[in-house]
C-alpha cells in the first residue's frame, strides 16, 4: 500500500464533518427560521357583548399577534335558514380585521326571533398539518328590530339660549337608555323621580351656549338591541346675548399670575404670548376636560330643594358666557369663554353652598385655583372657584348655605372674588335661572312634583300669557 492510500481516510474525515457541520447549521437555522410559522397560539375573535341584536351595528373584532390571519368567516342562523355575514381570505396574512355592519343591509326580511352566530378564523401558521390554528365561537342571541316607544308627558316650550328645559316622559319597558340629544351632548334620564308615577323619568336638559339656535333637541330612547326612537322636542328658544369684553393682562399679571401656572420652568421662559396661549387654552382645556368628567357622573336622585342661592351681598363683575379677548402690550393674544359668574364682596369671604348636595370635588383646578364642586343630582353641579381656603373635603353632605370656603384669587384670578359656575351632565350653563324661584316654580317643581301635564301647562300659561301652552303628546 502506497503513502498516498494510506493518507486517503484521514483525509475524507475532515471534509464530511465539515458536510455535516454545513447541514447542522442548515438545519438550526431552518429551524429558527421555520418555528414562528409553526406557533401554536390561535386567534382572538370579539364579539357583541349584548345576546340581543337589532338595528345598531354589529361589531366583530377578529385577530392574530403570531402568524396573522388566514381566513374569517361568520354566519347566522335565525328561522331555519343560515345567511353568511362575513367570508374572507387573506393571500398575505393580516394581525387584525374590525367588522361593523347593520343586519338590515346584510340580510333582507331578517325577522325577529331566536338566532345563533358563529364566527370562525383561522391563522397562517404550519402547525397542525399545515392547517394553521383555527379559533370557532358560537353564541345563541335574540333578534330584535323593534324599537322601544316613548311618550312626551309634560316639557317646556320655552328655553334659554344657554339655559335649561325640562320634560317628564315614559319609556317602554325594553327601554335600556334615554334622554335629550342635542347635537354632540347628551342628557340622560332618570327613573322614579317623579311623585306617585315610579315608571315616569325625568330630564334635565340644555340648549348649550355653544350650540347654534336651528339645532333642536330630540328625545331618545334606545333598547338592548340597539334599536332607537326618536321624538323631536318643540320649544321656542329665547335669546339670551352673551357679552365681548376685552381683558388687558398687564406685566405683573403674567408674571405673578399666569406664568407660576405652569409645572415646566422651561416653558414659563418663553415668550409672553407663547406662555399666556400655553396656560388659556392648553391647561384650560385640560381642566375643562376634567371638570366634564366630574360633572357627568350623575346622581340619579334629586339631592337640592328649591331655588339655588347667590353668594350673600355678592355683586356680578363677569357674565355666562362672555367672549373674552385678552390683550397683551397692545395686541390681542388669546381669547376664551368664561363659564360662569365672578361674584366679589369683600376679601376672604366665606362662600355659601348656593343648595343642598354632596361635596365631589376638592382640591387645586388649574386656573380655577383651589376649587370645590358640589353634586345637587339628576345631573346638575355647582362650581366654587379661586377660593382661599376650603372647608369641606370630598364625600361631605353639604346643607344649602352651609360655608364650603372663603373667597380669594388662586388660579389665574386678577383679584379677590368668587368663580360660580353650573354644571349639568357636563355642560356649562346659565346660573342665573338657578337663582330665579318662579323660574324653578314655572319650570321645575311642577314636574318634579308629579302635576299632570295641563297644571304644568296652566302654570306656564300664567306664568307667561302671551305665550302658547305647553302641549301634550
Amino acid at each position: 500500500m502506497s503513502a498516498f492510500e494510506r493518507d486517503r481516510p484521514t483525509r475524507r474525515l475532515p471534509i464530511i464533518g465539515f458536510l455535516l457541520l454545513i447541514v447542522a447549521i442548515g438545519f438550526v437555522g431552518g429551524a429558527y427560521y421555520l418555528a414562528p410559522r409553526f406557533e401554536r397560539s390561535s386567534p382572538q375573535i370579539k364579539l357583541p357583548d349584548s345576546d340581543v341584536l337589532g338595528l345598531a351595528p354589529v361589531e366583530i373584532a377578529i385577530g392574530d399577534a403570531g402568524a396573522g390571519l388566514k381566513s374569517v368567516a361568520a354566519t347566522l342562523s335565525v328561522g331555519g335558514s343560515e345567511h353568511t355575514l362575513i367570508s374572507e381570505q387573506y393571500a398575505q396574512p393580516v394581525s387584525e380585521k374590525k367588522f361593523s355592519f347593520a343586519l338590515s343591509s346584510k340580510l333582507a326580511g331578517l325577522k325577529e326571533g331566536p338566532a345563533v352566530l358563529r364566527v370562525s378564523a383561522r391563522d397562517a401558521s404550519l402547525w397542525n398539518f399545515f392547517r394553521g390554528n383555527e379559533t370557532v365561537i358560537q353564541k345563541n342571541l335574540t333578534i330584535d328590530l323593534t324599537p322601544p316607544t316613548v311618550e312626551l308627558i309634560a316639557d317646556d316650550r320655552y328655553v334659554n339660549f344657554g339655559g335649561v328645559g325640562a320634560i317628564v316622559y315614559k319609556a317602554s319597558a325594553d327601554t335600556a337608555a334615554s334622554g335629550v340629544r342635542i347635537g354632540d351632548y347628551f342628557f340622560p334620564g332618570f327613573k322614579g323621580q317623579i311623585k306617585d308615577q315610579p315608571d315616569y323619568f325625568v330630564a334635565l336638559f340644555a340648549h348649550p351656549y355653544n350650540v347654534p339656535a336651528n339645532v333642536k333637541a330630540v328625545l331618545v330612547a334606545t333598547d338592548k338591541a340597539g334599536n332607537s326612537r326618536q321624538l323631536p322636542l318643540v320649544y321656542e328658544l329665547k335669546n339670551v346675548k352673551y357679552k365681548k369684553s376685552t381683558i388687558p393682562v398687564s406685566e405683573s399679571f403674567f408674571q405673578n399670575k399666569v406664568a407660576p401656572l405652569l409645572q415646566d420652568s422651561a416653558a414659563r421662559q418663553g415668550a409672553p404670548k407663547d406662555v399666556f396661549v400655553a396656560v388659556n387654552k392648553k391647561l384650560r382645556a385640560e381642566n375643562e376636560s376634567r371638570i366634564v368628567a366630574i360633572t357627568s357622573k350623575a346622581t340619579p336622585s334629586i339631592l337640592w330643594k328649591g331655588a339655588f342661592s347667590q353668594l350673600s351681598n355678592s355683586k356680578v363683575e363677569a357674565n355666562f358666557a362672555d367672549q373674552r379677548t385678552y390683550v397683551y402690550n397692545g395686541q390681542p393674544i388669546d381669547t376664551a369663554y368664561h363659564l360662569g359668574y365672578d361674584l366679589s364682596v369683600t376679601k376672604h369671604y366665606p362662600v355659601e353652598a348656593a343648595n343642598s348636595g354632596t361635596a365631589v370635588f376638592v382640591g387645586d383646578l388649574g386656573i380655577y385655583g383651589n376649587t370645590v364642586i358640589l353634586d345637587h343630582g339628576l345631573g346638575l353641579f355647582t362650581l366654587y372657584g379661586h377660593l382661599s381656603s376650603m372647608d369641606v373635603k370630598v364625600a361631605d353632605t353639604v346643607k344649602a348655605r352651609q360655608i364650603i370656603g372663603r373667597t380669594g384669587e388662586t388660579g389665574l384670578a386678577a383679584g379677590d372674588h368668587l368663580h360660580y359656575g353650573v354644571y349639568l351632565d357636563g355642560v356649562a350653563v346659565l346660573p342665573v335661572e338657578w337663582w330665579d324661584p318662579k323660574w324653578i316654580e314655572d319650570n321645575i317643581s311642577p314636574k318634579l312634583s308629579g302635576r299632570s301635564s295641563e297644571a304644568v301647562a296652566e302654570s306656564q300659561r300664567s306664568a307667561r300669557p302671551r305665550k302658547a301652552a305647553t302641549r301634550r303628546r
